[in-house]
């Protein structure tokens, strides 16, 4: 099992974890966020197992926005969700994200372009006098240019949208699975 639900699966903002990787990214950062939720690690599971779970099958309205944002973005020059899945790296991505660092307790993804580059950590919090443990999602995002500036206004409110629905279908368990069990054959 990757994880279980924890007591409280309720998604809320957080100061940004000064021990985080992306860190050096906050004062020049144009879009800067950090929530948090509630998670129960097992044992032995990798960071990239975790981002899987919370990236890699988004919903269909989550799609659908990506498919409008890449058909605006794409005749400005800036890639797109398919281009940077086909980038020839698909071993080193998460969903189109690209992993820039792995580390025990962090995942860092993120692409550059030409309008901006951006970083996501996903960051595992073991418990403290205050909180439970918890998966924290920070973005981190520094434009480049107007159309950069202008992309982080237009996205802003669908980026909270997302990164919250994320957040809440990962503290969830997984779905059972629905498969018939296999039976052993009966000897004739």
């Amino acid at each position: 099992m990757l994880h279980r639900t924890t007591d409280r699966p309720a998604v809320r903002q957080v100061a940004p974890p000064p021990d985080s990787a992306i860190a050096d990214w906050y004062d020049a950062a144009t879009l800067l966020d950090s929530f948090a939720v509630g998670f129960v690690r097992d044992e032995g599971t990798s960071m990239r197992a975790i981002a899987e779970r919370a990236l890699g099958a988004p919903p269909v309205w989550s799609r659908a926005l990506m498919r409008v944002r890449d058909g605006i973005m794409r005749p400005l020059g800036v890639k797109t969700s398919d281009m940077l899945r086909r980038s020839g790296h698909t071993a080193n991505h998460v969903d189109f994200f690209r992993v820039l660092a792995e580390y025990p307790d962090e995942i860092v993804l993120g692409e550059d372009d030409r309008h901006l580059d951006f970083r996501l950590s996903l960051m595992f919090r073991p418990a403290s006098p205050d909180t439970d443990t918890e998966i924290v999602a920070t973005t981190a995002v520094r434009a480049h240019n107007a159309l950069g500036r202008s992309y982080i206004l237009a996205i802003r409110p669908f980026h909270l949208l997302i990164v919250g629905s994320t957040l809440r279908r990962l503290a969830k368990p997984p779905a059972p699975d629905r498969r018939p069990a296999l039976r052993p054959r009966e000897k004739h």
